[in-house]
């Protein structure tokens, strides 16, 4: 997604950003979202990897992706923030 001027989201505290580890991208069309449940829904929770979806959305609509997606997984799912560090076992839309 577009980073926007909100305030980044807060990375948990018992996420170590400290050590290298897998950045999985996943795109998917408008209609993409039931692949990205299904996905989410199979993946373990603790992977060591981190996830960044690209998704094709409206740009004049405010996007609920994130929520809708957080409840298919109990890892965190944050939008992308301008400079964000992307942990692992995080989902990033």
């Amino acid at each position: 997604m577009v980073a926007d001027n909100t305030e980044t989201p807060e990375i948990p505290a018992n996420i170590d950003v400290s050590r290298s580890f897998p950045v999985v991208g996943i795109g998917a069309s408008a209609g993409g979202l039931e692949a990205f449940e299904a996905f989410f829904h199979h993946v373990p929770p603790v992977s060591g990897m981190a996830y960044v979806l690209v998704s094709h959305l409206d740009p004049s609509h405010a996007s609920i992706l994130t929520e809708i997606l957080q409840r298919s997984t109990s890892m965190p799912v944050l939008e992308v923030q301008d400079q964000m560090v992307i942990p692992p076992e995080i989902s990033c839309d």
